[in-house]
C-alpha cells in the first residue's frame, strides 16, 4: 500500500498555504493600495499650492509648493540619472532644515552660489544614500524635497515630476508567490511519488 508521509506532508502543506496566503495579500491588499496611492500622485499636480512640509508625507509626493529659504549653509552634489548631477541646498528653518533642488547639470565640478530666496516647484523625495533594500528594512520616513520650477544660474531646469519612476511590483511579487507554491508542491508530490516507487521496488526484492 502507497503511503503518504503525515508529517513531511503536513510542513509542505502549511508552506505552500503560507505561500499562496502571501501572494493573495499582495493581489488583494497590496496592489489595490499601491494603485489608489498612485492615482493620487498623479493627481497632486493639479491640487492648490502648499507651503512646503518640513516633516516627510509621502501623500504630498508631487503637489505644487512654495517656501522662503534663507540663505543656504550647504549646497551639495547628488546624481541625477540621465540629468547628470542635482544640486541640493540645505536651508535653515525653524527647528531643522529644509532642502532644495535647485537644478541639474552634467558638470560634475559644478557649484552653485545661490544665496537664497522665495521657491516655488513640487514636493520630491530627497536622496537619502539608502539603497532599495535597506529602504525596504528600514522604515524611516524619506526626507521631502523642494524641486525647483526656476533653476539657480548656470544650472539645468529640473525635471517635471511623474509617477513613471515609482514602481508597482505588487502583481509580479504575487505571481512569484503562487508560482513557488506551485513549484513546491509539484517537487513534493513528485518526491513522494519516487518514495512509494522505491518502496514498491525494495519490498519486490524481499
Amino acid at each position: 500500500m502507497r503511503r503518504v508521509p503525515i508529517l513531511p506532508t503536513l510542513i509542505v502543506g502549511l508552506a505552500v498555504a503560507a505561500m499562496i496566503a502571501l501572494g493573495l495579500w499582495q493581489l488583494l491588499d497590496r496592489l489595490p493600495q499601491k494603485e489608489a496611492y498612485l492615482a493620487q500622485l498623479a493627481a497632486n499636480p493639479a491640487r492648490p499650492v502648499i507651503a512646503f512640509p518640513l516633516f516627510p508625507d509621502d501623500s504630498l509626493l508631487f503637489r505644487r509648493t512654495v517656501a522662503d529659504c534663507r540663505p543656504p549653509v550647504a549646497i551639495r552634489r547628488a546624481g541625477a540619472g540621465a540629468a547628470g548631477f542635482r544640486l541640493i541646498a540645505t536651508c535653515p528653518v525653524p527647528r531643522g532644515a529644509m532642502q532644495v533642488q535647485l537644478g541639474t547639470t552634467h558638470d560634475p565640478r559644478a557649484v552653485s552660489h545661490w544665496s537664497g530666496g522665495r521657491v516655488t516647484g513640487y514636493v520630491s523625495h530627497a536622496p537619502d544614500g539608502r539603497s532599495l533594500l535597506q529602504s525596504a528594512l528600514d522604515h524611516r520616513p524619506q526626507q521631502m524635497l523642494l524641486v525647483a520650477d526656476t533653476p539657480a544660474p548656470g544650472l539645468d531646469a529640473n525635471p517635471r515630476p511623474g509617477i513613471s519612476g515609482i514602481p508597482n511590483n505588487h502583481l509580479a511579487y504575487a505571481i512569484q508567490w503562487f508560482l513557488f507554491a506551485a513549484i513546491a508542491a509539484i517537487i513534493y508530490v513528485l518526491a513522494v511519488i519516487r518514495r512509494n516507487r522505491m518502496v514498491v521496488v525494495t519490498d519486490a526484492r524481499r
